[in-house]
């Protein structure tokens, strides 16, 4: 008599290698990517809001001139540059508002700030704000203050004011030099029938 033996498979649970230790690290490492890819940030401490806000700010003496926009040879305003500057003396950013003044220039006067001609009004308090007038070659905010009926050929002094959106003020203020127009290029009116270097038509 045969006997048939059955033999059966007993499943074999392995040891989980999966430690204490291991699931913490991978926590950890969650942890780490998740705050990589936050939208906004960091918010700054009290020590690096003093190291890093803005200490001191000035209408850019170089970059800020009149300016022709539309490229037609005709004035079309100022464009004023606003930097604002950390304890170190580099470049940093802020938010609020700030109000430009055109005034008549008075060389012979300890104020050399005249009757007032123009200003302006402008804001850096929302992100979209922020994002449209900060110039990322020098590192400043940009305002283009439309003044097309100005006279440019004479001098004016040109001041800002910006008031932070958390209080306190910064003042400061530039001697504009007169700016010529250019004068606008001729077109041609008569253009040539034939093409360069062809055989010019037989009379």
């Amino acid at each position: 008599m045969r006997v048939l033996l059955e033999s059966r498979l007993t499943p074999f649970h392995a040891a989980s290698t999966f430690t204490p230790m291991r699931v913490l690290a991978i926590l950890m490492l969650a942890a780490m990517l998740g705050g990589c890819n936050t939208p906004h940030g960091q918010p700054r401490t009290i020590e690096e809001e003093t190291m890093f806000g803005p200490s001191a700010m000035r209408i850019h003496p170089i970059f800020t001139r009149f300016k022709d926009w539309s490229g037609d040879g005709i004035i079309d305003g100022i464009e004023a540059l606003i930097e604002f500057q950390d304890e170190f003396g580099d470049p940093t950013k802020a938010t609020g508002k700030v109000i430009f003044e055109l005034f008549e220039y008075r060389p012979d006067e300890p104020d050399t700030k005249g009757d007032r001609v123009l200003n302006w009004n402008g804001s850096l308090a929302g992100e979209g704000e922020q994002r449209e007038r900060w110039n990322r070659t020098s590192r400043s905010y940009s305002f283009q203050l439309v003044c097309d009926e100005v006279p440019t050929n004479r001098t004016y002094v040109l001041a800002a004011t910006f008031e932070f959106a958390g209080g306190g003020r910064f003042f400061d203020r530039v001697i504009l030099e007169p700016q010529k127009q250019e004068p606008k290029r001729a077109q041609p009116t008569t253009l040539p029938n034939f093409a360069p270097g062809a055989r010019s038509p037989e009379p």
